[in-house]
């Protein structure tokens, strides 16, 4: 197959593949062309790229970030590396690949001991929805933490544990990128694990952030970076922590397929800003149209 043909079966894998994401079977009862593709899938082949490349090679306009900011954002390691070129604050990190813990774990401990004070934040890399994460207290609590983290990926995050608040900004747009308004997440947990965002009814969204404004300025100026660093396109959720003793404001991560159900923080930061949900749906849509039109070769 070549040219049409071979784009065209691209175009209907590419299809099936999202439908497929969806929980439905995909039936060869006629699709039409293909106007966009909206991808909202979480985790592995979802947000990393993977299925990004897919809609390229089949030349179809799909909504949000394209192949490399996707794959730079699902890799939190990767990620962070950009962030401290481009000068945004964080947290003190460690990288941390299971080779290296596996061939010498006491190394690896007395490393983390050396940069870090507990209690520190284990994590994949390449993993989302804070599955895998743990809050580690005390030294002797590292390695399982480390474990459950390899479990998910060959490759681990040992971050600084701070005393935060935690700060979300929505960016929307290809080359003039938008800011939200900003909100604060209230987990009833002790951090925003994965109980916390998706079981715990006690969590709490607070639209706009009771924040001085000018820490909700600052977020919205590093969001707006963040996005550009990574070379997001379409839409993105900005996650930041805010150490209100300092009024330091440091970025966490860059959620490059944020939640898009009516009630998840993306919409809603955006609903509060302006932009119902129908309205938001349509100026992504128009947002990858639009890039599709202007893409070279």
């Amino acid at each position: 197959m070549r040219g049409r043909t071979f784009r065209a079966a691209l175009a209907a894998a590419a299809v099936a593949l999202v439908v497929a994401g969806c929980g439905s079977s995909p039936k060869n009862s006629g699709t039409g062309p293909i106007d966009v593709v909206f991808p909202i899938l979480h985790g592995p082949y979802g947000e990393d790229g993977t299925v990004q490349g897919l809609f390229e090679l089949a030349d179809l306009p799909y909504v949000g970030a394209g192949v490399l900011a996707s794959a730079l954002a699902m890799d939190k390691a990767m990620a962070k590396v950009v962030f401290a070129a481009a000068g945004l604050p964080q947290v003190p990190f460690l990288v941390v690949h299971e080779r290296d813990w596996r061939a010498d774990p006491a190394r690896v401990a007395a490393e983390v001991a050396e940069r870090f004070s507990f209690p520190v934040f284990v994590k994949p890399s390449r993993l989302g929805s804070s599955i895998g994460i743990n809050k580690v207290k005390i030294p002797d609590d590292l390695g399982g933490a480390l474990d459950e983290a390899f479990a998910h990926d060959a490759k681990a995050l040992v971050e600084q544990g701070v005393e935060a608040r935690e700060l979300e900004c929505g960016v929307l747009g290809n080359d003039r990128p938008e800011t939200s308004v900003v909100g604060e997440v209230v987990p009833g947990n002790e951090f925003y694990d994965f109980e916390a965002k998706y079981l715990d009814e006690s969590l709490q969204l607070l639209i706009p952030a009771p924040v001085p404004d000018q820490v909700a300025a600052r977020v919205r100026e590093l969001a707006a970076r963040a996005f550009g660093a990574l070379e997001c396109e379409g839409f993105a959720r900005v996650d930041f922590f805010y150490l209100q003793a300092s009024g330091e404001v440091l970025l966490n991560e860059v959620n490059t397929i944020p939640g898009f159900t009516p009630k998840s923080m993306f919409p809603l930061l955006w609903s509060a800003s302006g932009l119902a949900y129908p309205e938001l749906v349509a100026r992504l849509v128009e947002l990858a149209v639009q890039r599709h039109a202007a893409k070279k070769g």
